[in-house]
C-alpha cells in the first residue's frame, strides 16, 4: 500500500458518528512491549526463550470473554514455555514480571490524536470501542488526557463481546443514537478493527501501524496517518 490516502468505498454519505480503537490508534505505551519483555525475563531470572513477535502472534488465542489480559498473557507465556521444553511455571513467572513492569498510566497520544478528536467533535458523536478491561483502559484514557473526548466508551470483552464481534460497535452506536450506515470505526488492526467494523455494517478507516502491510480484509478507507483525519476533507466525503 502506498503512503497516500485512498478510499475503496463508493459510499459518500455523511457520517454522524466516529468510533475509535484505543491502543495503537490513539495512544501507545511510552515503553514498547519488546523492551518490557526483555525486562520481564531479566526480573524473572530467565534467559529469553521467545520474542515479542511470538507473543503477539499467539496472544489472541488466549483471550476470551471473562479472561483478563493478565490471565491470557500468563496462559500464553506458559504455553510458549512448554513448547520450548520448559516448565509452564517459568512462562508464568515471566508473565507476572511483565505485568509488574507494565504501567498503564505511562502512555502518550499518537501524533494527531488530540487534534483529530477536537476537529471531529464539532460535528460528530465520538466513541471508543476497545478490547481491554475497564480499569486498564480508563487509566490510559485519563493519562493521555482523552477521557472527556468521548460520549461513550465500550470495553469490548467486558461490556460486550470482544472485537471483531459486531456487538461492541452496536452497543456504542446505540449509546450515541447513531446508525451503522452513518458511522465509521477508526483503528490500526485489520483483524479486530476493520473486521469488527464490517461485521457491524460500519465503515472502516484503517490507520496502519507499519508500512508495507497488505490489508486483509480490505478497509473502506486507508489513511497514511491519523493526522489526516483532522483535515476538513474527510475520506468518507465525496469531492
Amino acid at each position: 500500500m502506498s503512503g497516500d490516502d485512498h478510499a475503496t468505498s463508493d459510499d459518500d454519505a455523511d457520517i454522524d458518528a466516529v468510533l475509535f480503537d484505543l491502543d495503537g490508534t490513539l495512544v501507545e505505551y511510552e515503553r514498547p512491549p519488546g523492551e518490557l519483555l526483555d525486562l520481564a525475563f531479566e526480573s524473572a531470572g530467565e534467559d529469553s526463550f521467545f520474542d515479542v513477535g511470538e507473543y503477539f502472534d499467539r496472544f489472541g488465542d488466549h483471550l476470551a470473554p471473562g479472561v483478563s489480559i493478565a490471565e491470557g498473557r500468563a496462559n500464553c507465556f506458559a504455553e510458549i514455555a512448554a513448547d520450548r521444553g520448559h516448565a509452564p511455571e517459568r512462562g508464568r513467572a515471566v508473565a507476572d514480571a511483565f505485568a509488574a513492569e507494565r504501567d498503564h498510566s505511562r502512555v502518550e497520544c499518537l501524533p494527531g490524536a488530540r487534534e483529530t478528536l477536537d476537529e471531529l467533535a464539532d460535528d460528530h458523536a465520538l466513541g471508543v470501542v476497545t478490547n481491554g478491561p475497564p480499569e486498564m483502559q480508563t487509566t490510559k484514557l485519563e493519562a493521555a488526557g482523552l477521557a472527556d473526548c468521548f460520549e461513550t466508551v465500550v470495553f469490548a470483552g467486558h461490556d460486550a463481546a470482544a472485537k471483531p464481534d459486531p456487538e461492541p460497535s452496536e452497543v456504542a452506536l446505540a449509546d450515541l443514537g447513531a446508525t451503522a450506515d452513518r458511522a465509521v470505526h477508526v483503528g490500526n488492526s485489520l483483524s479486530s478493527d476493520v473486521a469488527g467494523a464490517h461485521a457491524a455494517g460500519v465503515g472502516s478507516v484503517w490507520v496502519p501501524s507499519e508500512e508495507g502491510v497488505e490489508p486483509d480484509p480490505e478497509p473502506h478507507y486507508a489513511l497514511s496517518s491519523l493526522e489526516r483525519l483532522a483535515d476538513s476533507e474527510r475520506p468518507w466525503k465525496s469531492d
